[in-house]
């Protein structure tokens, strides 16, 4: 069977199916094997060619201290998590992005990795660190980047990123058919947000959240998948684990017409944004 990058010969029609999802997942704050044994189970259940796993999945997020972080967190691709998803996915179709605490000789980032297929694809590392996430890990620094998957273009946030316009637009800019959103959302603003940032850039994303409460710490579920017309194509509930995937037409967010007059990356006026 042709995979679903092999479509791509005759984009112009707009004929190719990938199936995307995500996993929405209670977490055990420490606790790195039932964490990504829990993930694998629902993986399993997923049959998705890109699946979405959330930020730290593996670890926990609510952490008392620089040392609980440390204690967790792996080399990226040469840790546990990493070469633990990336052996699942051999003999397979599957894209996994996943979210966790990454060691380097600089200091600790919170990070994701993307495995393929049984090959290591890549890492991202979050660039707005969002409050006490300032006292365990370092800004990232390598930039918005795009993974290009069977010529298919994804571009990678986690959580907070979000919040800034700027990061999405990058991602588009850049050419992401897809958005791929780690999160450990707590407030309650994201999934509706996603709705426009989806819209203004003609774009799919994919968020993928956690639930359950960490050391007092409640998050909201609500993992959601958006098409490039700001309309949700699923959202799951605010408490429940839920393994989903939808069959989508990735380039559909190479069209960014909006009416034969407006296209929305053509209708720019970048001399008027020199602020930004």
């Amino acid at each position: 069977m042709p995979s679903w990058g092999e479509n791509l010969y005759n984009w112009h029609y707009r004929i190719i199916i990938m199936k995307v999802g995500f996993i929405q997942m209670n977490i055990e704050i420490l606790d790195v094997k039932k964490n990504v044994d829990n993930a694998i189970n629902l993986i399993e259940k997923n049959d998705a060619d890109l699946v979405v796993l959330p930020e730290l999945f593996n670890t926990g997020y609510n952490f008392n201290n620089k040392g609980e972080v440390l204690g967790v967190s792996e080399k990226i691709p040469d840790g546990y998590t990493t070469k633990l998803l990336k052996e699942f996915t051999e003999n397979t179709d599957k894209t996994i992005v996943f979210g966790l605490s990454e060691k380097t000789d600089k200091g600790l980032y919170n990070s994701l990795a993307i495995v393929s297929k049984g090959e290591y694809i890549g890492k991202y590392r979050k660039i707005h660190l969002f409050f006490d996430e300032k006292d365990f890990f370092l800004p990232g620094d390598l930039g918005f980047k795009i993974f290009e998957i069977d010529g298919i273009k994804i571009g990678t946030m986690i959580c907070f990123d979000w919040f800034f316009p700027e990061s999405t637009r990058t991602l588009a800019l850049k050419g992401a058919d897809i958005i791929c959103h780690p999160a450990n959302l707590v407030m309650p603003y994201c999934p509706e947000a996603m709705k426009t940032i989806c819209l203004q850039n003609r774009i799919y994303s994919i968020t993928s959240n956690r639930v359950g409460e960490e050391r007092g710490l409640k998050f909201i579920g609500q993992s959601q998948i958006v098409g490039p017309d700001g309309k949700i194509i699923f959202r799951a509930s605010e408490d429940k684990q839920k393994a989903f995937h939808v069959e989508i037409d990735p380039l559909k967010s190479r069209d960014k017409n909006l009416n034969p007059k407006n296209n929305i990356f053509n209708d720019r006026r970048a001399d008027f944004y020199e602020l930004i």
